[in-house]
């Protein structure tokens, strides 16, 4: 059993930053003896607007170069529009697994399948059943924001927390992982973010259907929150060693290379992370290569392996 919440909120509080991830470090090494990072090469695409034959044809023409980039996945993402409906989906994820039978399509967040079923009057069960069918593979928790009904971020005003529960725990039934995630520091707070932990670690203790967990720090457009002061390294450590000691029922927690960027995301490793994400995501001032993020692994005391994107195949290369 991980952490308590009374522990996780003296941690928080404590400015023993290395204390704290020193015991993230040992759950770490409990649950990863064998002193291996994991990455993946996986992309994202912003599935088109276009209810029409042509536009599965273009959405499949930007995954060809993520297939040509040694992707072994992709992501989904956009907004569900009502001429989006579930027949269109099913459609699409047929054609993306006839034209790459082996890749793995982790998509649609539950914001997005809770739009499906409310405009199509089905279950979050039957949605989720019906999409797997036609392809969907697992299910990124990347729009979990804080799960606590306090706090509102984003879209996180059309769903509640018991809602992103029930899409996680229906997929998990089905046998489908997902991965969760937090995105921390847009104002909450240490209350609310063991309060999002908990929720995690309790549905996890009821399905064991999470692959990986991942503590992302807020980054709003500048526009949109001028003078906002974004956390900083220190605190996106120490949440990320919290993380790892309060859910040490999820096997895989990830130093976020597309938020912090190579120098941090090498010290998360030893602050409770063992994995550091998909060379892909990372764009900008944090976009890196195959062999640098290697490199970065290799130099903090561990062996890079490439995994597929629910952390089952290895590869050693």
């Amino acid at each position: 059993m991980g952490i308590s919440r009374n522990e996780a909120l003296d941690c928080f509080r404590s400015d023993d930053l290395i204390g704290i991830g020193m015991e993230a470090d040992a759950v770490r090494r409990r649950l990863h003896p064998e002193g291996v990072v994991s990455y993946a090469i996986d992309g994202r695409v912003t599935y088109a607007q276009s209810a029409t034959g042509a536009g599965f044809d273009q959405l499949c023409e930007e995954i060809s170069h993520i297939v040509e980039r040694g992707g072994h996945g992709v992501m989904l993402q956009g907004e569900v529009t009502p001429a989006l409906t579930i027949s269109w989906f099913d459609g699409l994820f047929r054609s993306i697994k006839k034209r790459f039978p082996s890749l793995w399509l982790h998509s649609l967040s539950a914001g997005e399948i809770l739009s499906i079923a409310k405009q199509t009057g089905a279950t979050i069960e039957d949605t989720i059943a019906r999409l797997h069918d036609a392809g969907l593979d697992s299910i990124p928790g990347d729009d979990a924001g804080i799960l606590d009904d306090a706090v509102q971020q984003g879209t996180r005003t059309k769903w509640t927390t018991a809602d992103w529960l029930a899409v996680h725990r229906a997929a998990h039934k089905l046998g489908m992982q997902t991965t969760a995630t937090m995105t921390f520091g847009g104002g909450e707070t240490i209350e609310h973010r063991v309060n999002h932990l908990e929720a995690v670690r309790g549905l996890q203790q009821e399905t064991n259907g999470f692959a990986s967990f991942t503590p992302w720090s807020f980054a709003p457009k500048a526009a949109s929150m001028p003078g906002f002061e974004e956390a900083t390294a220190v605190e996106y450590l120490k949440t990320l060693a919290i993380s790892r000691m309060y859910l040490d029922n999820i096997d895989n927690v990830q130093s976020n290379l597309e938020t912090q960027g190579l120098k941090v995301l090498q010290v998360g490793l030893r602050f409770g992370g063992n994995d550091v994400g998909s060379v892909l995501h990372a764009e900008g001032a944090n976009a890196a290569t195959e062999e640098q993020l290697r490199q970065v692994i290799r130099d903090a005391g561990f062996k890079p392996v490439q995994r597929d994107t629910v952390y089952r195949t290895m590869f050693l290369n």
